[in-house]
């Protein structure tokens, strides 16, 4: 079947191709009764502009850019992102706009750079969304001498050239170094994500002043990059190591449950020999067994968020950055006191 054309719409219509072009991109030029008549047509036809004549006639896109800057394989099984992007969606739906999702290589800033600047180029966006900001991150200058709208999902950075929507985790991380402190361990772990990434160190800052201010004694760190295997792995060194961690706090969600299977697997008892906490709880947190203590937040109601504060600032508006909920602690299952010292 044949893709209706402006020339389709024109010749039914009795207009010109240019009077049916100002009618669609709703600008001045035609009538109210003929402007009526020719999207009347287009809709029954089944007409769509394509975006590159959208951008070409200075129509906006409908459609928001994330671009990520993570392998394939470790995306598809990280809750955090498929619960990101769902309140993405959500929101942006609302207001018939799309979501462009591209990955490109993790170890490349400068092509993550390029697909903005092509995407606004193009006129494939209207604005995008920075995820995994880093310390000193080349990419929030760069944006923004790009001029596309822009918002970034985490912490402010020096100079705030872009709004962004954040969290405290320094509130999340005290939360969870008190419950396991008020239980009594005095010796605990923490298997961390990837060191750069600026929310990984703003965990390990307030993990280190939480553990000072309550007396642990010993707080060991292992940075992984957020799989299970990572996790499983830093769990085996964690626990041959002397004195071995009495709980450990898991960075995700993947992790704290890899970590859960290694710790079993090697024969320790969860919670009666090794308390566990996790980030980023999912439904999988209360399926295993015992059921993992998390860190809890709706990850959804975040995305929705950050789509809300980037369309205001694609609408021209005055935003600011804005600090959102922070994630609070849920005990269950696998949280206990530690073993007596024998």
């Amino acid at each position: 079947m044949k893709r209706p054309t402006i020339a389709d719409i024109a010749r039914e219509a009795g207009v010109s191709k240019g009077a049916v072009s100002y009618a669609l991109n709703n600008r001045p030029g035609v009538s109210d009764q003929t402007r009526a008549r020719i999207l009347a047509i287009a809709d029954r036809i089944g007409f769509r502009a394509s975006a590159a004549a959208r951008a070409l006639a200075g129509a906006p896109a409908n459609m928001v850019g994330l671009a990520l800057r993570r392998p394939a394989s470790t995306l598809g099984v990280e809750p955090f992102f498929m619960e990101l992007v769902s309140g993405l969606e959500a929101e942006l739906s609302l207001r018939s706009y799309a979501l462009l999702l591209q990955l490109v290589p993790d170890d490349d800033p400068d092509a993550e750079i390029e697909v903005y600047r092509q995407w606004w180029i193009e006129g494939r966006v209207d604005g995008v969304l920075l995820c995994d900001v880093r310390a000193a991150d080349p990419r929030i200058p760069a944006v923004a001498e790009i001029g596309v709208p822009a918002v970034v999902i985490g912490p402010p950075t020096d100079g705030e050239l872009l709004p962004s929507l954040w969290s405290d985790d320094a509130v999340s991380v005290a939360e969870a170094v008190e419950h396991l402190a008020g239980l009594g361990h005095r010796r605990i772990a923490r298997v961390a994500g990837i060191p750069e990434l600026a929310h990984t160190g703003a965990r390990g800052r307030a993990f280190a002043e939480s553990c000072d201010r309550l007396g642990v004694a010993a707080a060991p760190t292992v940075w992984t990059d957020y799989t299970g295997e990572a996790g499983a792995q830093a769990t085996r060194e964690l626990l041959a190591g002397r004195p071995r961690p009495t709980a450990i706090v898991y960075d995700n969600d993947i992790m704290a449950i890899a970590g859960l299977a290694t710790a079993q697997e090697l024969g320790y008892a969860v919670p009666a020999e090794l308390s566990i906490v996790a980030w980023d709880d999912s439904p999988v947190c209360g399926l295993v067994h015992p059921p993992l203590t998390a860190l809890t937040r709706d990850i959804v109601a975040y995305g929705a968020n950050a789509a809300r504060l980037l369309l205001s600032v694609i609408a021209g508006e005055q935003a600011n950055s804005r600090l959102d909920e922070p994630a609070h602690l849920i005990a269950r299952a696998s949280t206990a006191p530690p073993p007596r010292e024998r």
